[in-house]
């Protein structure tokens, strides 16, 4: 009886966002997105010398964002 070979994991699928991509996804400047990855409140990957968001990050800060006024 021969066994069955277990399927290889794959690597997660994650979306990148450039900065640009974040900034007009936020309605924010450029500036304020990198403040927001060097602060560490917006995690980012650095490839070469730029960096890239991933979507769900982003998604969760502004997720958080959100409070009462009043």
């Amino acid at each position: 009886m021969v066994a069955e070979r277990p399927e290889p994991l794959r690597p997660a699928q994650v979306q990148f966002l450039t900065v640009a991509e974040v900034a007009s996804m936020m309605r924010v400047s450029k500036m304020t997105v990198y403040r927001l990855v060097h602060s560490g409140e917006l995690p980012a990957a650095r490839v070469g010398r730029s960096f890239r968001v991933p979507q769900r990050a982003v998604e969760d800060y502004l997720r958080n964002a959100y409070f009462d006024v009043g």
